[in-house]
This record gives structure tokens, sequence and C-alpha cells, in this order.
């Protein structure tokens, strides 16, 4: 059967999710190991070196890594239109059937793991992809501007009104008791404590849900114009992204993270949340535009191989991140919740990000899906999927949430 060019896997967009997993584990190692950044307050008295460190985690991470793991979903769904169709299957279901593997997953990963997940609001948000789906990229990026736009808009606006308010509220300290001391406890406190936080996680995705339609859309023109593909994008628009991206996303970082980290004090916080939010996307486009840059270079190839593997098992690595920090954190294993400084703590996500390189590099000659993949892959296609072996150049991009 021929095979269209459409269909192939993009080490573009295994190397993109690849590079973003190290965004994504700095962030949500900070929640999972400090009650205070889980509260999204300042940890009091910490030393200079933990205050830099999530100074530099709050403004180059927080808010970013998220909105590139969007664009590239809505990108792949435009592969996995493909590969319906191609397969002669009904897109529908075979989207529907997908998104509900999200949910569940996503669900069983707030519960037992981490309550900040992500999958449920792909599994939901990602309906909208579906009716869009005949969409022109023209128009979904004008729909992008709006939804983004108006979202970051009234936010930096209630920032602004909260400033003015300067109405400060004390620190949660019996919150921050209770969480570390359920995290210290036991299996079941920790399942307690978990539960007990999932309604306001589900209040931070409603939070989260129009800057991941936004990036939604852009990923779906993105991918209806195969952007990604080997030259879809030229390089002077590649360093035009980037260097826009640079300038309007770093400075609204920086404010953004020296209202929440310091230097500027807490009346600043809920406006530089505001700014943050609406100049992040500009700082998503850089990181994706240096990447894609750098793998036009000479280093192209070596990059290629560091983050690829790694992109291709996007699902598996994201869960056996939050597997190793709570293991780390609470009473599964090491019970270190609220003890380990935000400096060690971003040491130990390289660490730990290192491992999945060297263990997806390992698994992706041996295997063509990771487990997760393999299950979700699976429920998509109703059936199960197709002989182990590493992944070929001519396989379709897999059905992935990131």
């Amino acid at each position: 059967m021929r095979t269209r060019v459409g269909l192939r896997r993009l080490p573009a967009v295994d190397a993109l999710r690849g590079f973003a997993l190290l965004g994504i584990l700095t962030v949500n190692s900070a929640q999972i190991m400090s009650p205070y950044v889980s509260e999204g307050i300042r940890e009091p008295g910490a030393p200079l070196g933990d205050q830099v460190a999530m100074w530099l985690v709050t403004a180059f991470a927080a808010s970013k890594f998220y909105l590139l793991f969007s664009f590239l979903f809505g990108y792949s769904f435009t592969l996995q239109t493909l590969s319906a169709e191609r397969d002669g299957a009904n897109v529908t279901a075979r989207f529907l059937r997908r998104s509900l593997g999200l949910v569940l997953l996503g669900v069983v990963h707030a519960v037992l793991l981490y309550d900040g997940d992500i999958l449920m609001a792909y599994g939901v948000l990602g309906l909208a992809l579906l009716c869009a789906r005949r969409i022109r990229p023209a128009t979904a990026v004008k729909a992008a501007a709006w939804i983004y736009g108006v979202f970051g808009v009234l936010l930096t606006g209630l920032g602004a009104l909260a400033g003015w308010a300067d109405d400060e509220e004390s620190a949660p300290q019996q919150e921050i008791e209770r969480a570390v001391a359920a995290y210290h406890g036991s299996v079941g406190t920790v399942l307690r404590e978990n539960l007990d936080r999932l309604p306001l996680a589900l209040l931070g995705v409603l939070l989260m849900a129009p800057g991941v339609l936004a990036a939604f859309f852009l990923g779906l023109a993105a991918g209806k114009r195969r952007l990604l593909a080997p030259g879809g994008a030229e390089r002077s628009q590649l360093l035009r992204i980037t260097a826009v991206g640079l300038v309007v996303g770093v400075p609204g970082a920086v404010f953004f993270a020296s209202a929440a980290q310091g230097p500027l004090d807490d009346r600043w916080h809920f406006l530089g949340i505001g700014i943050g939010m609406l100049t992040a996307p500009a700082l998503s486009a850089a990181y994706a535009g240096l990447v894609l840059l750098l793998l036009e270079s000479s280093w192209g190839d070596r990059l290629q191989r560091l983050f690829v593997p790694a992109g291709r098992l996007a699902l598996t690595n994201y869960l056996g991140q939050s597997l190793i920090m709570m293991f780390v954190a609470t009473a599964y294993g090491l019970s270190l919740y609220g003890q380990v400084g935000a400096a060690a703590v971003l040491v130990l996500a390289g660490a730990v990000y290192a491992l999945q390189l060297a263990l997806s590099t390992a698994w992706t000659r041996r295997f063509r899906h990771g487990p997760a993949e393999w299950l979700l892959r699976a429920i998509t296609l109703a059936g199960r999927p197709g002989r182990a072996g590493p992944a070929r150049a001519s396989e379709p991009d897999p059905a992935l949430p990131t």
C-alpha cells in the first residue's frame, strides 16, 4: 500500500515533544515537592539559592510548556485524522475513543499520582478539534488569537484591580501543615489528599482551558499547512518567530517571576499572573522556533537522537515523571515533601530527565510503542496495536496526548 508523505513520522514533532518534557518536569516537580509552590505562595525564609531556582522556573518554564504541548496536540490531530482516513476508519468514533482514553488515564493520574493532571483537559477540550477539523487554517489562527487575547486581557485587568485593592491574605499555614502530614502519612492519606485536591485541580483546568484551546487551534492550523514537515517552514520564518517571541516573552516572564517570587511585593502577584499568561505564548513560540532552527543546523542529527526517542514516549514519560517525583515526595516512598529546597529539586528534575532520555533511546530501539502509548492506542483503535518493534520512518504519528 502506498504511504503518504503526510502520514510519515515527523522528527520535528517528536523532538519538540522530547524537549518540552523537560519544561513540564521542572514545573510539576516544584509543585509535587513543595507545599508552598502548590499553594502558589512564596516560601518564607527560603535560602537565596532556592529563591533563584524558583524564580527561574517561574519565569522560563511555568505556563510556557503546557502551551507547547497543546500546540503539538493540535498538530498531531491532523496526522491522526489522515491516519484514520487512510485506514478507512470512522474519524469521529476513533477520536472519541481516544478522548475517553485520555480522560480515564487522567483520572487515574490525578487520583493516584499528581493532581495537576492535564490529560483530562486534553480529553475533554480536544473535542473542539473534532468539531473544527474542517476549519480553514487562517480561521483557526484568528480563533486562537481571539480566545487567548480576550482571556489574557481579562486576566490582566482582573490582576490590576486585585493589585489596587491591596487585599493581603495570610499564608494558608494550616493547609500547608495538613498537606505535609497527609503526604508523610500513608498510602491512604496520600490518596485522600489527592481526592480532596481534585475539585481545585479541575478549577485550575478551567482557568487553563482558553490557553489550551488557543494552542490547539494554532496547532491545527500548522498541521493543515504541514509547517513541521521537512521544508514546511523557512529559516527566515523561524528566525522571525524566535526573535519576536523573545522580545515579547522575556520581559513578560521577568515581570511574572518578579511578582510571584520577588523582588516585587505581593500586591503585584495577580497582575504578574495576568502579564505572564498574556505573554507566555510568545516565549513558547520562541522555544519552538529555536529548537527547529537547531534541528536544521549542524547539531540537528545529535538533537534528534537526544530528543526524538523521549518524544515518541511522551505519554509514558509524562506519567513516569509523576511516578518518580511522588515516590520521592510522599509516603509512596521517601516522604521528602516540603523538605527539599527548590535548587535541589531542580537538580533532581535534571537527573530524572537525563534518565528518561537514556531509557527512551534504549526502549525505542526494541519497541514501537511505550507502555502508556500502547494502552492509549489500543483504546483508540478498539483493538490490539501492531506488533512490537522499533518505530519506522514511515509509521504514522501515534495518538499521543502531548
